[in-house]
């Protein structure tokens, strides 16, 4: 069964549907680099959508959810406002 999720996975990943893995624990205070070929750009976290970032955006990382799944901070790209995307699609 692992072996089966893995190989889905790695299909996923290779097709842009599984979130990229970031070099390390993002830290607060950081601007970081979409790797996700689309990123929606989110009011509250998992609430109503009000962009999208796309590969190459930056995303200014000022906080996390509790769960720390979700991040909250400033989207640049052509969103240019505050917002909270999904942790795990930082290059």
């Amino acid at each position: 069964m692992r072996v089966v999720f893995g190989v889905v996975m790695a299909v996923a990943a290779v097709v842009g549907l599984a979130p990229v893995a970031s070099a390390g624990p993002v830290s607060a205070s950081e601007v970081r680099q979409v790797c996700a070929r689309d990123l929606y750009v989110r009011a509250t976290a998992a609430g109503v959508v009000i962009g999208t970032l796309y590969a190459g955006d930056n995303f200014d990382v000022q906080r996390y959810s509790p769960s720390r799944q979700w991040v909250f901070g400033h989207a640049y790209g052509n969103v240019h406002q505050d917002g909270w995307v999904q942790n795990g699609w930082f290059c």
